[in-house]
């Protein structure tokens, strides 16, 4: 919504209530909210508390969705009386009075303010009434997922409480606060995992290459134990980051597919069919061309390397683009992302472990079980899937196969729900709130059902991925390419031609758009599905390029198909193909026409 807004204050076109200060306020009013009539207050007292010269507060307008109420009529009145030099006395009047609104009520407010009624009635339907709502309305830009009260400080959303130290924190500025919204605006931002990758890849390259590249591989190495009394569990730390953090990882891609087949884009088969053939084609194709390559060779067991797509650098490269790239388009590729990551997953889990040991595998199933037993329980609490997952992915790793199935096998076992209705989650809010004796100061025990209420209006998975999501991103991810891109490409017998490399290569660069694009071209011609009308043969194309950025999941997969001389040979062809894929995608969908475009 941000990017839509003017959030600063237009002398010729605002309504400047109180002060002049440096620090601007953007109310947006509807005078029969109760909402905004609770912070009016607090907006109030806002100039006293600081200084007229240091907060101004500006007043727009916003009219509801459905107007019962006499909103219309009331911001229509209160736009008349600022062409009388009488806003600020109309604004509090109206605020003091109870709604709804009519025009003889609004009369009747106006002539004891002094004010001429017929010119107000006048000066309600003119033309100057009607530009500043639709000022007000086009300054807001969508409204669709508005909740009011609206209140922007300095330009910026406000999105925490309606408490007044919270406000004032939010208009002082403290330290803690603004450390805190640069780290929002840093999170929030699209492309900011695939940044933090991207310097994470290049300080190993780095290391790696100015002459310590002995201490690197020494450091990834090192073994860090998990001991009490004799019993312990030993790995090196490149496998505590590629088995262990990684099953947070693929944990948190687990809740993604899942919440997408139960209820999103992969749920209605009418929207799921295009991204899961065109994922197909974009699985089967590279693998094709690595197998062609590598054909009667003895490293055709890395068909699965260019297999897979990286979602967070094709998503951050899809936000960076902007209104380049078509909404319906950054649909169409999510889904075939998470799809993608899907048969990555199959993939990995199938072909990619190490040995079998049945024990083991007996022992990870028994827990699985007690898993689902927890789900077909209806036990919604987190704490003990996740306690399982752990033995889970202990057993898993112990049996032979892919560690970071646990992680998988775990979001298939937590609970799934339908959201709560909000509404009635609001209604046990305010009754949780007004049965305390002093509403002001909630108790211990409410605030316990609050947090229970507002809890319940999303699946467990949903709070499990809110909780690890940032760290997934900018700790698990980057630690996942620090200790596997430090390659040594200074005296580096990498040869682009070596088959194992040309085969990644080739499949990235060429197999991925050449999959999902010829599938989808066939699917559509065939009238099995439906391209959107809003999407291009030329933005599709370049989507298909950007499908080929393998990085973090195709060097996840050469580290469990490859070692020695050939796993570093195998990731910088990586590093070089995903690349240029990133480069190709990017130019095509930034010079692509839009669709209706002359």
């Amino acid at each position: 919504m941000a990017q839509e807004l003017n959030c600063t204050y237009v002398p010729d076109r605002d309504f400047l209530l109180d002060g002049e200060g440096s620090v601007e306020i953007i109310w947006y009013v509807d005078y029969t909210c109760p909402h905004t009539r609770r912070v009016r207050d607090i907006v109030r007292r806002s100039p006293a508390r600081f200084g007229a010269q240091s907060t101004a507060v500006v007043v727009r307008f916003i009219l509801p969705d459905h107007d019962d109420a006499g909103a219309e009529l009331a911001i229509r009145a209160a736009i008349a009386a600022h062409q009388q030099g009488q806003f600020a006395e109309l604004h509090t009047a109206l605020f003091e009075a109870k709604p709804p609104f009519t025009q003889e009520s609004i009369e009747e407010l106006a002539s004891g303010l002094g004010l001429d009624v017929d010119r107000l009635r006048r000066d309600m339907r003119s033309d100057e009434t009607d530009e500043k709502i639709d000022f007000d309305r086009r300054a807001l830009g969508d409204t669709s997922h508005v909740h009011i009260p609206l209140i922007f400080i300095d330009g910026r959303f406000y999105e925490g409480a309606w408490a007044e130290d919270a406000i004032i924190d939010a208009i002082e500025k403290p330290l803690g606060v603004r450390l805190t919204l640069a780290g929002n605006d840093f999170f929030h931002w699209a492309a900011s995992a695939g940044l933090v990758l991207i310097l994470a890849t290049i300080a190993a390259l780095i290391v790696a290459n100015i002459g310590f590249h002995d201490a690197y591989e020494a450091f990834r190495e090192t073994e860090f134990s998990l001991n009490f009394g004799e019993a312990g569990f030993g790995l090196p730390l490149e496998t505590w980051v590629n088995d262990g953090l990684m099953a947070l990882f693929f944990l948190l891609i687990g809740v993604e597919i899942k919440r997408e087949i139960i209820f999103g884009e992969l749920s209605d088969w009418n929207r799921a069919i295009l991204p899961i053939i065109g994922a197909v084609g974009g699985m089967l194709v590279p693998a094709g061309i690595y197998v062609a390559v590598n054909y009667g060779g003895e490293y055709i067991h890395g068909w699965g390397v260019p297999m897979a797509t990286d979602i967070a650098f094709t998503l951050g490269i899809m936000a960076l683009l902007g209104s380049k790239v078509p909404t319906s388009l950054k649909v169409f590729v999510s889904a075939l992302a998470i799809a993608d990551d899907l048969g990555a997953i199959l993939v990995i889990a199938l072909f990619y472990g190490h040995g079998f040991h049945l024990d083991a595998f007996l022992w990870a199933v028994v827990v699985l079980a007690a898993m689902f037993a927890l789900n077909w329980g209806k036990v919604y609490n987190r704490t003990p899937y996740l306690v399982l997952g752990v033995a889970l992915w202990f057993f898993v790793y112990e049996s032979g196969l892919h560690a970071t199935l646990a992680g998988v096998l775990t979001a298939a076992a937590l609970p799934s729900r339908r959201p709560a209705d909000g509404r009635s989650v609001a209604m046990q809010a305010a009754a949780i709130v007004d049965g305390e004796d002093e509403p002001e100061q909630v108790g211990d025990a409410a605030v316990r059902r609050l947090q229970n209420a507002v809890d319940r209006l999303r699946e467990p998975g949903f709070h499990l991925q809110q909780a690890l999501e940032t760290y997934s991103n900018f700790i698990i991810l980057p630690l996942f390419a620090f200790f596997n891109t430090g390659l040594l490409i200074i005296g580096s017998t990498f040869s682009p031609l070596a088959p194992e490399s040309l085969g990644v290569m080739l499949g990235l660069y060429i197999g991925k758009p050449l999959g999902i694009v010829g599938v989808v071209f066939i699917a559509t011609h065939l009238g099995w599905a439906r391209l959107s009308s809003e999407i291009s043969w030329t933005q599709m194309i370049g989507a298909g390029f950007l499908a080929g950025v393998g990085f973090t999941m195709s060097i996840f997969i050469s580290s469990a198909a490859f070692e020695g001389s050939e796993l570093e040979s195998v990731k910088l062809a990586v590093l070089l193909a995903s690349t240029a894929a990133a480069v190709t995608g990017s130019l095509l969908l930034w010079f692509a026409p839009k669709i209706g475009s002359n």
